[in-house]
């Protein structure tokens, strides 16, 4: 089956059924979630500081679901309407592979025009110290190549990180980018090695330590009335039917029956 990004642009390929079916889709969802923490952890972040992302490619809010519930503050952006439900940092989930491809004959249309106006335009936008986390599905090494040489080329600094680099069903390439100093925080990131599903639950389980607590370090109820509410409404607009109505009793802590 032929590549999304090959088929057509994106605000075209995204139509109004094309966006339905992809955002109902679990597995879509799952995918996104997972890339969307890779990439946070990519970002590292300062713990317990309030951060702003710009999430470019938003389409209907899958990564932003994640970064809801992470407590960030975000703003997302997409060109293809039927998808959309000063920056310090950003994260950019398959959206890079759409613009390797010319729509036209033009010259705008180029790939490598696109790449350097792209990355030119993101780098004026940042302050400093800022990063910015892309995943990306490139079909060759000079399509790597490509992209690395624009980012360069407009002035970010940083590399290619690739998560599974010996699967072909796990392998990730990210793009890790930074502009100005910062220390440790600057240094490109560590790819992920050996087994996918063991980095996973190891992942995972961290990940719900962190959100299972408070700032104060103590447990806290994470489903709680205010979370129920969210997702009921986050499957409402998703177009999930038999949603349970709101009601005095959602989220509310049910009896032991003996």
């Amino acid at each position: 089956m032929s590549r999304p990004e090959l088929q057509a642009p994106p605000e075209i390929y995204y139509g109004d059924i094309e966006a339905k079916k992809y955002t109902q889709n679990t597995r879509n969802q799952q995918i996104q979630a997972d890339m969307t923490y890779r990439a946070l952890e990519l970002l590292n972040l300062p713990p317990e500081e309030p951060s702003f992302l710009l999430d470019i490619g938003c389409g209907s809010g899958l990564s932003g679901e994640i970064l809801d519930e992470e407590g960030y503050i975000w703003t997302g952006v997409d060109i293809a309407p039927s998808m959309l439900g000063a920056m310090l940092m950003i994260i950019v989930i398959s959206v890079l592979q759409w613009l390797l491809n010319a729509e036209t004959s033009h010259a705008t249309s180029s790939p490598p025009h696109r790449l350097n106006r792209f990355f030119t335009t993101l780098h004026s936008a940042l302050r400093n110290p800022s990063r910015a986390v892309f995943q990306f599905y490139p079909s060759s090494d000079d399509q790597i190549q490509m992209i690395t040489s624009a980012a360069q080329k407009a002035g970010f600094g940083g590399g290619i990180v690739v998560d599974y680099p010996n699967s072909k069903k796990a392998k990730k390439v990210f793009l890790c980018l930074f502009v100005g100093g910062g220390g440790g925080q600057q240094q490109v990131p560590q790819g992920l090695e050996g087994e996918e599903e063991d980095s996973r639950v190891r992942f995972e389980r961290r990940r719900e330590r962190e959100r299972g607590k408070t700032k104060s370090g103590k447990r806290k109820n994470i489903k709680d009335r205010d979370w129920i509410l969210k997702k009921k409404e986050l499957y409402r607009k998703r177009g999930k039917e038999d949603v349970p109505r709101d009601s005095r009793y959602t989220g509310r802590k049910r009896k032991a029956v003996f």
